[in-house]
């Protein structure tokens, strides 16, 4: 029976991303970021639980893996696609949000086979990016971010990072020491702070902290 409780959870938050698809075909956007969270809590407890009842499989690897291509690659494609069919002119620059999709698809694929990324990722994580994107429509009218121009840019400056060759912070613990996990728990108590001091807004605004700090451990201490 434990053997199916990682799946399971897996398949939870593939369904959590389907409901999102339904959302966004809606037009109800203002449901997806929160369905897109409980996909990354499944996400993260599925490998939490894989671990803890010693039943990891190739087979929970490759669901993982697509569960989290619908979850965090369809999903923020689909969502930057209907913001941009609102308003972009001419309407065909719309189809540039599933630039994210085929990102995500091309950075779940490298992250199978990439032997680099047990303590470290190479390039921006699929939920992370899907978190931001999804958070973008939080942030202040007067931001501009949803204009045309502006989120069209910023689909594909975060899908480059996608399948960058950029070491970002694992929120991976093999210790709980202060001295071998600094940054990491800067990245967990400068989120917390943002969504104390910022509420929803703090959202994306948290995944672009946590790249300038990822940033800084590379520069401070590579191994970290």
């Amino acid at each position: 029976m434990k053997h199916h409780i990682p799946n399971f959870l897996t398949c939870l938050s593939l369904f959590s991303g389907c409901i999102a698809i339904v959302m966004i075909g809606m037009e109800q956007l203002q449901w997806v970021p929160y369905l897109v969270w409980i996909s990354a809590f499944f996400d993260f407890v599925d490998g939490l639980a894989a671990r803890l009842l010693q039943v990891s499989s190739p087979m929970g690897k490759e669901l993982d893996s697509l569960s989290d291509m619908v979850s965090f690659g369809v999903v923020p494609g689909f969502f930057v696609f209907k913001l941009l069919a609102q308003n972009s002119d001419p309407s065909w620059l719309a189809f540039g949000g599933f630039f994210i999709t085929i990102c995500s698809a091309l950075r779940l694929a490298k992250f199978n086979i990439d032997d680099r990324q047990s303590d470290q990722f190479i390039g921006l994580p699929t939920p992370a990016n899907a978190i931001f994107i999804t958070g973008l429509i939080w942030l202040p009218a007067s931001w501009n971010v949803l204009s045309m121009p502006v989120l069209l840019a910023i689909a594909m400056t975060f899908s480059l990072l996608l399948i960058s060759e950029l070491p970002l912070l694992a929120l991976k613990f093999k210790s709980y020491a202060f001295a071998s996990n600094t940054f990491r728990y800067i990245v967990i108590g400068s989120t917390l702070l943002l969504l104390i001091l910022f509420g929803l807004e703090g959202i994306s605004l948290s995944i672009v902290l946590y790249l300038i700090i990822s940033l800084l451990s590379n520069q401070i201490k590579p191994s970290t």
